[in-house]
């Protein structure tokens, strides 16, 4: 009606429906469906005439009832309905029993309780011989299963009927009547493939009893088509969900490896989304693919390269970590601006994990900062700083090649600090060097002459460039009084203190503070070498990934926790992917951009820590508090270790467990990258307090199965009102053995902020409890709801379990 009122139309209908003609019905009951939805008061009229039609001997009348019924049912009208529906299931007539089902789909969906009046008759549709009854009854069981895990049981004992109709779909000779350009019924094909998919989950027997056709299924169905492709990923799907053999699950790959090579966009991004989910599962068959994927990250459609990237990522390892950074390092240098910031990041957490010496591990961050510094984060920074502070052997190789690309290009924020940084540390170790030659140039016989002159030269000219501001200046600054205490040249020094003076008048408070304080220095000589010595080497601190463009890489080797893109999509699909910020790799982060963050932690880092800036540190010197701009979601690995400096301290909150203060002493942005980390202390309880927590377990119960109880047991900072301390409790009865390999990962919504430690410990002996806990900073005060991803292995049987679970909002008198 084109947005004009049709009420006057409604109470005609309503007189058509009740008329003895069909032409009145039909024209009656698609009026009723254009101008009814289920919230229309009028409805509940309707029933009526619906309920005599549903039993009048004229089956077209039946089906046009059933149509209605079907396509505007609200729930009051299910239950009503509800009767007639399951008495037509077991109809003679076929036409009516195609309806009948699919209008029992719309009665379940929209009261799922009714399921069980339709089990009984659901379980004669899968025997039907009609293809038309035969899909909406697979339809409706799959609905039942989906709903309600219990019916799985129920409907397993049909996989063997299903497998054969399967199998007489795929050997089927040439049907008219379902040929679909010459494959037989695809779409009863793609129906019985995703219903045995969900029968035969966890399920070992029923897995082999479908093996076979799945490989028949996959070996014969023509990949040339697009309905032939259907078939093709729905079996993908199935292999890789159930307990499938090894050889059927790397043919699953293969078909997904040929997928890559179609000139079809659709296609293309479907296998990478797939291999995306699957290369945890079979990481081996995935890297025979490699070259294809690496191909992709040149395509023209942006969707496809950023799947690409993910699965790049996903693959790189101890073996192949070489080449595919090279491959991963010359797509940065071409890459769209908002891939660079999560490169970077992942870029530098891969050479992290596997790199196989630290002189490739350097040169890796180097060539990563030339060529997108202006997009590093700061942990990333700091990350390398530390790296290079860690490895002794390496400083004058490190400062050298810093010292060469500074002379080249000063432009990418990135290199400039971290150049400036090692500088001003290591400069008696460059000069000490003496010339060199410069690897990188492609001029022959291109030595670079390193003086104290040189050097400081170096950094005025960083100092007074276009692309400097105040973070460059501090560092600037801050690197040549270090200088000064490193080099021993007369007029260097001289040069060093004129610098400082211009910028004792400075606009910019921060650096007039520096300069001036760094201009008093001088007249202290016997004290100055001794505040200016070596910063010692920085503990390590987490990396935290940003945004939702590149999952984490899967766990091997040194990796101590797997964070695959099938993982993480189920936490970020509860709140949506956001574009990290573009701004200056150390600046503070802009308030607009609202993206989610996942916290990852491997073996050699700390924990996680929150991303950090300037203006924190110094809010948290003169105790300000500052609120959160973007939402986090922290997903904790399950590896014993201490966690990282919290966020929710420099935003004024409190932490139950005592921390390590820092010391007393105001930092600079140089000795921001090296500030030392707060930890949480999160042991393992007593055996008395186990006995007694065993007993009655303290808080609000939020997951049980398998013998393993989680608990969370809420509070409000006793300093901040707006932070939230949930101590997590895992209690394991015993049932089912000892629980290992735990991991635990949450999520919160968009106005809410997670941080979570590790856990005391990631096995769960019988009759114990472990603790781990979260911290969530709600400034709106909205209700506190969770999102929990579980993961374990049973010993006694060696299962591992995956589940997912929901919890809150918490009770108003939680807290």
């Amino acid at each position: 009606m084109l947005g004009y009122p049709a009420h006057f139309g409604q109470m005609e209908c309503l007189k058509l429906v009740a008329s003895p003609k069909y032409a009145d019905k039909r024209l009656g009951y698609l009026g009723i469906m254009l101008l009814i939805d289920e919230k229309t008061e009028v409805l509940t009229l309707v029933t009526n005439s619906l309920k005599n039609d549903l039993n009048h001997n004229n089956m077209y009348i039946v089906g046009l009832a059933l149509c209605t019924l079907g396509n505007i049912s609200s729930s009051e009208m299910a239950r009503d309905l509800c009767a007639e529906v399951e008495k037509l299931l077991g109809s003679s007539n076929t036409y009516i029993r195609k309806k009948a089902a699919l209008c029992a789909l719309r009665i379940i969906r929209r009261v799922p309780e009714l399921y069980e009046n339709f089990m009984s008759r659901s379980k004669s549709l899968l025997n039907d011989r009609s293809h038309g009854v035969l899909i909406t009854g697979i339809t409706l069981v799959t609905e039942m299963c989906q709903q309600n895990p219990e019916c799985i049981e129920v409907f397993r004992k049909a996989v063997p009927l299903l497998v054969r109709h399967l199998k007489n779909l795929a050997s089927a000779g040439f049907s008219p009547e379902h040929d679909v350009t010459g494959v037989t019924d695809p779409f009863l094909q793609v129906k019985i493939l995703r219903l045995l998919r969900i029968l035969a989950q966890n399920d070992q027997e029923a897995s082999e009893a479908m093996n076979d056709i799945l490989a028949q299924v996959a070996t014969n169905t023509e990949s040339t088509k697009n309905v032939g492709n259907s078939i093709l990923y729905e079996t993908v799907l199935a292999i890789m969900d159930i307990q499938s053999e090894a050889g059927l699950r790397v043919l699953a790959v293969n078909i997904l490896g040929k997928f890559l090579s179609n000139r079809d966009n659709n296609i293309r991004y479907v296998a990478l989304e797939t291999l995306n989910k699957t290369v945890g599962i079979e990481n081996q068959a995935v890297q025979r693919h490699r070259n294809i994927i690496l191909d992709c990250l040149r395509d023209g459609d942006i969707s496809i390269r950023r799947r690409a990237l993910e699965l790049s990522f996903a693959l790189i390892n101890e073996g192949n970590v070489r080449v595919l950074t090279r491959e991963l390092l010359a797509f940065l240098e071409v890459a769209d601006t908002e891939f660079k910031q999560s490169m970077t990041t992942k870029i530098s957490l891969a050479a992290e994990r596997f790199a196989p010496n630290k002189r490739w591990h350097i040169d890796t961050m180097l060539r990563m900062l030339k060529l997108a510094g202006n997009h590093v984060r700061e942990e990333v920074l700091a990350g390398f700083i530390r790296l290079v502070a860690q490895s002794s052997d390496m400083h004058q190789y490190t400062v050298q090649k810093l010292f060469a690309a500074l002379k080249r290009d000063i432009s990418q924020e990135g290199l400039v600090l971290a150049g400036v940084w090692i500088i001003g540390e290591y400069g008696d170790v460059l000069i000490d060097g003496g010339n060199f030659e410069d690897e990188d140039t492609q001029m022959e016989n291109d030595i670079l002459k390193v003086t104290d002159a040189a050097v400081v030269g170096l950094l005025e000219s960083i100092l007074m460039g276009p692309y400097a501001n105040q973070l460059t200046r501090e560092y600037v600054l801050t690197a040549l009084v270090k200088l000064s205490s490193r080099l021993s040249d007369a007029s260097s020094q001289g040069k060093i203190k004129e610098i400082l003076n211009k910028h004792t008048i400075s606009m910019e408070v921060e650096i007039q503070q520096r300069a001036v304080e760094y201009t008093n220095l001088f007249s202290f000589d016997a004290i100055r070498p001794a505040v200016l010595e070596r910063m010692p080497i920085p503990e390590g601190r987490t990396i935290i990934e940003t945004g939702g463009n590149v999952p984490s890489s899967p766990t091997s080797g040194r990796a101590a926790s797997k964070s695959g893109p099938s993982d993480q999509d189920l936490l970020l699909d509860l709140m949506g992917v956001g574009t990290a910020s573009s701004g200056g790799a150390m600046e503070e982060p802009e308030a607009a951009p609202q993206s989610p963050v996942t916290a990852t932690a491997s073996s050699s880092a700390a924990a996680a820590a929150p991303q950090q800036n300037n203006v924190d540190l110094l809010a948290d010197i003169f105790g300000s508090s500052g609120s959160p701009t973007s939402p986090i979601q922290s997903q904790s690995p399950a590896t014993p270790s201490h966690a990282g400096n919290s966020l929710l301290d420099l935003l004024g909150g409190g932490d139950e467990q005592p921390t390590t203060a820092p010391a007393p002493a105001t930092p600079t942005g140089l000795d921001s990258l090296a500030g030392l980390s707060s930890s949480l202390d999160t042991t393992t309880t007593s055996p008395q307090q186990q006995q007694q927590q065993q007993q009655n377990i303290p808080g609000y119960e939020a997951y049980t199965k398998n013998g393993l109880r989680i608990h969370l047991v809420p509070s409000r900072d006793r300093k901040n009102p707006a932070i939230i301390n949930i101590q997590v409790l895992f209690n394991n009865n015993g049932s089912q053995g000892t629980v290992t390999d735990l991991q635990f990962q949450a999520a919160v919504p968009k106005s809410q902020r997670l941080q979570m430690a590790t856990a005391s410990n990631t096995t769960v002996e019988s009759s114990a409890t472990e603790k781990q806990m979260m911290r969530i900073n709600n400034p709106q005060q909205t209700a506190v709801k969770l999102r929990l991803r579980i993961s374990y292995v049973l010993a006694n049987s060696g299962q591992k379990v995956d589940d997912m679970a929901e919890y809150g909002p918490f009770p108003e008198n939680a807290f």
